[in-house]
């Protein structure tokens, strides 16, 4: 069954039609959520809603846009929520106390490869530390067309219907936040 009957079968109340939509897109969903907000316990919480409020207003879909491109648009707009009340309550530290005491976030993730060369090791972290350190001071518009961008590899375009704007004005906002990267990370590039 192509994507199109599947929809229109899942909007006549269709629930395996549906479940082969969600089955289709779950991965891409949380790898959005979990790369534009970095934590898997509110990219879960994204995940659900997303679905949920697919599920929900399903019946109104009208193919105006794709399904792709309509689903991204409401994981982003959570997210885009998710990042606002983040930066107003100031809940995301960098620090996490641990039972051996406060251990910086970044520091506790894994780095495999870079674990045989020290010097490397260092300037990983260092470079991840500032990559994130900007990342946190794009505006979450920004962030969002950076990550999107950059991350999941989406052109313009889509960006631009995901964001529910022009291709045009995600072209503008990628410019400023990569001109913001490459002024932070100058020494590195």
């Amino acid at each position: 069954m192509d994507e199109a009957a599947l929809i229109r079968a899942a909007q006549a109340g269709d629930q395996e039609a549906f479940e082969s939509l969600v089955q289709t897109y779950d991965q891409q969903v949380l790898r959005l959520a979990f790369n534009l907000l970095r934590s898997s316990e509110e990219a879960y919480d994204i995940y659900q809603e997303a679905f949920l409020r697919v599920h929900r207003n399903l019946p109104k879909f009208r193919f105006d846009c794709s399904f792709h491109t309509w689903l991204y648009r409401i994981v982003t707009n959570l997210c885009l929520d998710s990042l606002r009340k983040k930066k107003v309550r100031k809940e995301e530290q960098a620090v996490v106390e641990t039972s051996d005491g406060p251990k910086d976030r970044l520091e506790m993730a894994a780095e495999d490869r870079a674990e045989l060369d020290p010097q490397r090791k260092l300037l990983s972290r260092e470079l991840r530390e500032r990559i994130e350190g900007v990342l946190s001071g794009f505006t979450p518009r920004e962030r969002m067309v950076f990550e999107m961008r950059h991350y999941q590899g989406m052109r313009l375009r889509a960006i631009g219907e995901s964001l529910g704007t022009t291709e045009e004005a995600a072209k503008n906002c990628l410019f400023r936040a990569t001109q913001k990267m490459r002024a932070a990370l100058g020494d590195f590039v």
